[in-house]
Formats: C-alpha cells, structure tokens, sequence
C-alpha cells in the first residue's frame, strides 16, 4: 500500500467566530455570528440588535484572539504541518466597505502568522467562515445584492496583498453549499428571511454572487500571489440511494446534483451545469444573472478542491433539514450505520467514496480540511479526558483516506475539525467537542478556559510522527 506522501499537510482547524472571542475589541465590527445565541441558531429569521438577556457563544468563545500563541505552541507539540484557520472581516473593515482597513487587525493577523511559521506549520486562511459584518446585512440586504461581490474582493485583495509572503493556501468561502440547509440562508449569506420571501431564489441567487466572487478572487489571488492554491470549500455529504428501485435512484441523483456537482462544476469547470440553469427556468427563479458573470466564472476556476467530511445522508429535502436539532432528522437514518451523541451518521468508507468521487470527476487535488467526531466529553479529577472513542473515529477515517491515497487520488493534507475545543457552528454549545485540547469552559461561557490535553492529542502526535503509519 501507498504511504501518504512526504509533505503531506497533517493539522488541525478551526474558525474565528467559534474561537477567537474578542468580538468588540481592537476595532472590530459586529458581525453576523455575534448576534448567535441558544435561542437563534438554526434559523434563517433574526433580529440584527443585540439583547442584554441572551448569552452570545462567539462574544467570548474560547478566547483564542488573546491565547494564539499557547495554542499554537500546543499545535506544534503535536506536529502540525498545517494550521487551517479564518480571518473575520469584521476585523479588517468593521462596517465591511470602509474606505481604510483596520491597521490594528492587520497586524494582529501577521504576529498570528508569524507565530505558525515560527513552528513550521503552513497557515491554511479562510475568508468567509458563516460571518460576515452586520453592517452590510443592514446596508445591502447580505448575499443576495450582487454589490456584495465587489466589495468583498476588495477586502479579499487587502488580506491576499498583506499575507502574500505568509499565506499560500486560501479558501475565500466556507462550505459554500451550506446555502441550502435551514439556518445557513443567514449564517453563509448574511440574509434574513422576511415573510413572502422566495427562499429557494434567495438561495441560488446567493449562491451565484458568491460564485461571481470566488472567480474573483481565484484571478486575483494568482496574480498577487504565484503558486497559490484558492477555491471555495466544499461540504462533502454525499446521498446514498436508499434503494435499487430506480426511483430512488434518480431522486439520489437529483439531489447529489443540486447539492454538490453543481458546485464544483462551477467551482473547477467554471461553468454551470445543464439540470441547475434548467431548474432555475422551470422553477421561474429570477435570479441576476449576467453574460459577464459567466466569464468571470470561467476564468476563475479553484487550484483545488478544500472540504469537510463528517458523513454521508440520505436524499432528503434539504432546506428543511436542522443541523441545530437533528434528532429524527432522515438525512442521517441509515441502517448501515451508526451515529454519534447528536445524531450525525459515522461512515469512514464514505470518506474513500467522496476522495475518489471527486478525483474522478475533477482530476484536482483535495484537501480534506475538516473532519471529526463531537462528543461530550469528560475531564476527570485529574485532568484527563479518556477520548478512546474520538480516536476510533479518527483513525477509521484515516485508514480510509489511506486507502484512497493507494487508489491513486492526490491528497495535500488533512486538517481535524476543532483541533482545539471551540463553540459549536450548528448549536452554540460548548458541550460538543471536537478538540485534541480540552478548553474547560461550559455552554453559558462559565469555567477557568485552562487547556487540558486529551489521550487524543498523545495519539495525533504519533500518527504525524509516523507521517500515517502508526495508527495504534
């Protein structure tokens, strides 16, 4: 069998909004993820003021703005080779389309960079991670205005001028096609839903700004910085057919089509695909649409193909699924397997099936840029957290992205969800955890913040040492 390759990327991620904190510090805007609380993750309908008597998860997070440089020297113990992570833009320009970027972030971002170089570890940067600043929601409606596109690449070329000497690996959105789950209208494109709203031309017209923008950016990102790698991120869920009855067959088709190969079509071909521009005719969507668009699209085509794996689904409708309550949800009901504490199925073959997917269609190399297991987990009296069961996950899916490595797929590297304990995208909660170091704080923001390694974080370390090869 193939060993991984010798600079193969090992690591781990994570986001600003769910780690940093600091949501009002050193110039900072208010952004979309700090208007979060218990009470509105999940939903597309907000009100865009803050409210004295709601606890907000990201306002302190896990404090990450403030403790970077331990973390990442806890990062290092381990051997990180790659360190994926996510610049809010609300940082760079508070209100989003300010005349000057705030100076103070931008040198918050090089000492951040810096301190992974320092160790060796390659920064992976994502542009848009579910935020975005309040400020444009309320100016132009989010997403859904195509003046967004125009200003965003102007924040995009900021940071790509800034960081190009520090920054190699770009990802300007984050699981772009999120846009169809309940919840992420808002999260990934900054859209409140009003009533009468078409929600499904909210959806494809965001999703073809955004395109319109990636392009953008991919262009500039290569003329500002030779040999980078940039792409929008996928999230990888493919649908499995229920059955071989042929119904069930088209209808998994239909659904992988919408959900994921229109995307990447878009992404890497740089051109839509037949069923989606039909949809939008026969659905009389009226979404904005320009000649232009289309070339931009075709000239800005990703290097690569960053996305997240956790599971596999079934083809449901998606727009009604929940992520922030997905008990009895039937995206995740396969018989064949089984499911963690909050419901998602754990398939590590399904992995191998994704890596192979892709690489057939796309010929582009992957990067698996997030992946993990969230549990409950416990802090003995002796600050410890027995995590056998998150090692059992990773090291499935491990054994699995190997084997899709011997299958001749270009893999860059692997960086784990959470690689520290951050507050959870779908919930809010604390309480689920993907990380290698235990934060110790609870899901009303109670708790010291001391960091605790878990036997995970002893296990990761040795399957980096081993570059793969040991996985006991």
């Amino acid at each position: 069998m193939k060993n991984f390759p010798e600079q193969f990327l090992w690591g781990g991620a994570i986001s600003a909004n769910q780690s940093e904190g600091a949501f009002h510090e050193d110039g900072k805007g208010l952004s979309t993820a700090d208007l979060l609380c218990k009470e509105t993750y999940g939903k597309d309908e907000m009100k865009l003021e803050l409210d004295p008597d709601y606890y907000y998860p990201c306002h302190t997070a896990i404090d990450f703005y403030h403790t970077y440089k331990e973390d990442i020297q806890l990062f290092s113990e381990m051997g990180f080779k790659c360190f994926r992570l996510s610049i809010p833009w609300s940082r760079i320009f508070p209100n989003g389309d300010d005349e000057q970027p705030n100076e103070k972030a931008l040198r918050h971002y090089d000492d951040l960079f810096d301190e992974c170089h320092k160790y060796g570890i390659e920064p992976l940067v994502t542009l848009s991670h579910c935020e975005m600043p309040v400020a444009l929601l309320k100016k132009y409606g989010g997403w859904k205005n195509r003046d967004m596109i125009d200003i965003f690449v102007r924040y995009a070329k900021t940071v790509f001028t800034r960081y190009r000497n520090k920054v190699k690996y770009w990802i300007t959105f984050n699981e772009i096609n999120f846009i169809f789950m309940k919840g992420f209208l808002y999260q990934n494109g900054g859209v409140i839903l009003r009533e009468g709203d078409n929600i499904k031309q909210l959806q494809y017209q965001v999703a073809h700004n955004q395109f319109v923008a990636n392009a953008k950016c991919v262009k500039l990102c290569h003329e500002i910085i030779p040999g980078s790698y940039i792409s929008a991120m996928m999230e990888a869920a493919i649908a499995y057919q229920p059955t071989c009855n042929p119904a069930d067959v088209f209808k998994t088709l239909s659904s992988n089509q919408e959900y994921t190969y229109a995307y990447l079509d878009v992404l890497l071909k740089g051109e839509y695909p037949y069923y989606w521009l039909n949809r939008i005719e026969k659905e009389n969507l009226k979404i904005d649409m320009r000649p232009e668009d289309l070339q931009i699209i075709k000239e800005g085509t990703g290097d690569y193909i960053p996305f997240s794996y956790y599971m596999s689904r079934m083809p449901v409708e998606l727009d009604k699924v929940d992520l922030s309550d997905s008990s009895g949800s039937t995206i995740f009901e396969n018989p064949y397997l089984e499911t963690s504490e909050w419901g998602w199925s754990i398939d590590p073959i399904g992995l191998r099936i994704v890596l192979n997917d892709f690489y057939t269609r796309y010929g582009k190399p992957l990067f698996i840029v997030e992946n993990g297991l969230g549990a409950n987990d416990i802090l003995t009296e002796d600050y410890k957290v027995h995590d056998d069961y998150r090692i059992s996950y990773l090291r499935k899916h491990i054994e699995q992205l190997r084997l899709a490595i011997d299958d001749g797929v270009n893999v860059l590297g692997y960086t784990t969800w959470g690689c520290i304990d951050l507050v959870s995208q779908s919930t809010g909660e604390m309480s689920k955890r993907y990380g290698y170091i235990y934060v110790d704080l609870n899901n009303d923001g109670t708790g010291t913040g001391n960091r605790y390694r878990k036997d995970s974080f002893y296990w990761y370390k040795k399957v980096i040492e081993t570059n793969g090869n040991d996985l006991e």
